[in-house]
């Protein structure tokens, strides 16, 4: 597909966006970004895929934060970033050891900071989302040794809980102690970090030759198919982690990211009109009861195929996940293949446009909320050019994240008090808020002139800021001087609920 055809494709886009109006972004007049829309990067700590091993604290602060900076601003409002690769953390842990993947050393060295905090302010002081990217069952990579594994690492305090299949280990889902002790590892997390998602990737039984007889003569009960009773175990870990991140704090999301195929329609009428491999029989997942019984507020199948797969279609892929999701209380992002663009035998990727069309194929589908970009070094890299078509073409507003009502559906209150300064060719916006204990961040709008325009157009976005026990400040770094300016700030719940109404400032030239 040309660039003459995507521009055709924008302007009636356009014409309808300015037409139709939805309940979540109302009239966009001006512009084709989506008010609410989810935009993350995940990054990869596994292998160091995107982080570079030995950095010392201040490296590592200047890394997160120019990545950071960058993300905001490619107008991306949330990463997913992977806390724990390997039965270990990037984070101080009294339940694993320090992963090997920040220190480039042995498992459990110390780096002497804590990365994850140092990411989560980071992320948060430019308005984004933090997500804690964790895999539970995965002990080693490929050909990694167990005596490789630091004394305190769960496989080695409890060498019964692990199964080799191929050249790794696994932590056992079917040990009711694996299940345990993964549930404690969240509540430890969740506990200790302000993280907005706590995010489980694709990886769950690593295949149909896992050697869990004995597990299953154990503990299979009453389950004839022992497929049905791996199944059962997946489901409850998935239940059980979101009953106790809402126990500790109900506002926090848990979302997972599973494969892109549920089942394939010869094998089960409810699949998709697909023939690849489906996570609920190759890895044991059944993602559909997740969204069916409320075990998670977000799914991200990957769906990392292009539009001309036969066997595994973008848009057949789309359409059937929308179905799936469609009336439960759930928001279903889609994980887009950048890794891919360029890269791959399927010579639709070497289409610059194939990705970013996709995305706006999310967009008209109606039902999708977003999408996550697997992985950060692949949008850096833009290889064809791809990553700049999704920045000025696609992202080309700010946009807020969507929220979980479900999880608490209250409006919050306008701020109570907001004044902006002048300080120099910069323009501080401060909100003060402490008498009310409803605000999880703040929006803030600009208009030129002295009176507010219109809320629902994400072009009077300037930027979103965390509060800080009912304060927080917002520096406008890209304005004229010589022009008038409002400026309308609006209220985000801890669930991420706007506040209908803004409290508004001006500052005069």
């Amino acid at each position: 597909m040309n660039k003459g055809y995507i521009k055709t494709f924008f302007a009636v886009l356009l014409m309808f966006t300015l037409v139709f109006t939805s309940i979540e972004t109302g009239s966009a007049v001006g512009t084709i970004s989506p008010k609410v829309e989810m935009r993350a990067s995940w990054i990869s700590t596994v292998a160091n895929i995107d982080l570079k091993p030995g950095m010392d604290e201040a490296a590592y602060t200047s890394w997160a934060r120019s990545t950071i900076k960058e993300l905001e601003r490619k107008n991306f409002n949330t990463i997913v970033f992977q806390v724990k690769p390997s039965a270990d953390a990037l984070y101080p842990s009294e339940l694993a050891p320090w992963s090997r993947y920040i220190t480039g050393s042995k498992q459990g060295t110390n780096p002497g900071y804590d990365p994850l905090q140092i990411m989560l302010d980071t992320a948060h002081e430019h308005g984004m989302e933090l997500h804690a990217w964790i895999n539970p069952y995965r002990v080693t990579m490929a050909n990694q040794k167990l005596d490789e594994l630091a004394s305190n690492n769960i496989a080695s305090l409890h060498p019964e809980w692990v199964v080799k299949n191929g050249t790794q280990y696994y932590l056992d889902p079917g040990i009711p102690g694996v299940q345990s002790y993964l549930i404690d590892a969240v509540k430890e997390l969740v506990t200790k970090y302000d993280v907005d998602a706590v995010h489980m990737d694709d990886y769950f039984y690593p295949g149909v030759n896992f050697d869990d007889a004995a597990t299953y003569l154990q503990y299979g009960g009453n389950f004839d198919d022992i497929g049905d009773w791996r199944r059962n175990n997946v489901n409850e870990l998935v239940q059980n982690i979101n009953i106790n991140i809402k126990n500790i704090k109900p506002w926090v999301q848990f979302g997972i990211s599973p494969s892109g195929i549920w089942r394939n329609s010869k094998d089960d009428p409810e699949g998709s009109d697909t023939n690849g491999s489906a996570h609920y029989d190759s890895l044991f997942a059944d993602s559909r009861e997740w969204i069916q019984s409320g075990y998670i507020d977000y799914i991200t199948p990957q769906v990392y195929w292009s539009r001309q797969l036969a066997i595994a279609n973008y848009s057949v892929l789309l359409d059937w996940w929308s179905s799936q999701t469609e009336g439960y209380p759930i928001n279903l992002y889609i994980g887009m293949a950048d890794y891919k663009v360029n890269a791959n035998f399927d010579t639709a990727w070497n289409n610059p446009y194939e990705l970013p069309e996709q995305i706006l194929d999310n967009r008209a589908n109606g039902k999708t909320k977003g999408q996550m970009h697997f992985t950060l070094r692949d949008i850096l890299a833009n290889k064809i050019g791809y990553a700049d078509i999704v920045e000025n073409e696609i992202y080309q507003t700010k946009s807020l994240t969507p929220s979980t009502a479900w999880n608490g559906p209250a409006e919050p209150k306008k701020p109570i008090l907001v004044t902006a300064k002048k300080q120099g060719k910069s323009i501080q916006v401060t909100i003060d808020n402490k008498k009310r204990i409803d605000a999880r961040k703040y929006v803030i709008y600009r208009f030129e002139g002295n009176k507010a325009g219109d809320y629902s157009n994400p072009k009077n976005i300037v930027g979103v800021v965390y509060d800080k026990n009912g304060f927080a400040t917002f520096t406008d770094q890209k304005i004229d001087t010589n022009k008038q300016y409002t400026y309308g700030v609006t209220t985000i719940s801890y669930t991420g609920v706007e506040s209908k109404n803004a409290e508004e400032t001006k500052i005069k030239k």
